[in-house]
């Protein structure tokens, strides 16, 4: 694996062997080289990501199931046709500044069960494990191409300065996460 450049990454592989529980392995990673962390981006619930606009409706609420619906634009016009990507139309996977504590939610509904559209709508289930500060990320498959769009959130508690709400644009970043 070559990492994109220096500094510290987490990885994880997220399974469920034939007949067995599910499981998430993690991994710490160093690449060499001049390093300055970066700073938390800001709080957004709009993402950019290639082209799409992906907006984030709901709050991650510690300890308690929370209703979050993902909304995929693409040109100002509802995508209606995303396609499953590992079974499902999208899968949202949550990390938690500090410590990188790692939340993944399969959507409500899967594609053929007779209910669940294909978009533009991507709803799920999600139960953060305590407050703070989160990076969901959205992997979506359109056009044949899976797609990530990256939040900054805030579950439950006391919000800091650096977590305020801001009203910048929405958030369009490259970011290194894929299923």
């Amino acid at each position: 694996m070559e990492l994109p450049k220096a500094g510290g990454y987490r990885v994880f592989a997220d399974f469920k062997p034939q007949g067995g529980e599910a499981l998430t392995l993690g991994a710490d990673l160093a690449a060499s080289g001049a390093y300055e962390p970066a700073e938390l981006p800001e709080r957004n619930t709009t993402a950019r990501a290639d082209g799409y606009e992906v907006e984030l409706d709901g709050n991650l609420t510690p300890g308690k199931a929370s209703d979050l619906t993902l909304t995929v634009t693409r040109d100002g016009k509802p995508a209606r046709d995303l396609q499953p990507c590992l079974g499902a139309y999208g899968h949202l996977v949550a990390l938690r500044s500090g410590d990188l504590a790692y939340l993944h939610v399969h959507p409500n509904g899967e594609p053929g069960d007779g209910k669940t559209q294909p978009g533009p709508e991507v709803s799920f289930s999600a139960t953060a494990p305590s407050a703070g500060a989160n990076r969901p990320f959205l992997d979506f498959q359109h056009e044949g191409k899976v797609r990530t769009a990256a939040f900054t959130v805030h579950a439950g508690g006391v919000v800091d300065e650096a977590e305020q709400p801001s009203q910048a644009e929405p958030a369009e970043e490259e970011v290194g996460h894929a299923h």
